[in-house]
């Protein structure tokens, strides 16, 4: 299994951010279904202010420039991803093409200490 850890902004509205997190307590179950069937194990995300950590992970051969966007493959999660952007903005750090921006991995309590 691997890790994953991506990061996205809200638009910077009270509003938006509610209506946002709504969305997140009643995720479609069309939209879950299709996460595992990408491959998806396990999901979480994270809000300060307007700034979304999303941590995931997925199979060792999962991809995420390949993989991710697989949850799409129905049409609700598709209608899903479209209006979940109306919500979201890209962070200035993200590479072209790239809507989460993936996060590099510091640090790994699982890590060997070198003793």
């Amino acid at each position: 299994m691997k890790s994953f850890g991506q990061i996205l902004d809200l638009k910077n509205d009270p509003r938006t951010i509610d209506a946002y997190e709504k969305y997140h307590r009643e995720v479609w179950p069309e939209v879950v279904r299709s996460l595992k069937a990408a491959g998806i194990t396990k999901m979480k995300i994270f809000r300060v202010a307007n700034h979304l950590f999303m941590y995931y992970e997925a199979p060792d051969n999962f991809v995420p420039e390949r993989d991710f966007q697989k949850y799409t493959t129905s049409q609700k999660s598709k209608e899903w991803d479209v209006l979940m952007r109306t919500f979201q903005q890209k962070v200035p750090e993200a590479k072209p093409g790239e809507w989460w921006a993936a996060g590099k991995l510091v640090y790994d309590l699982d890590w060997p200490t070198g003793k």
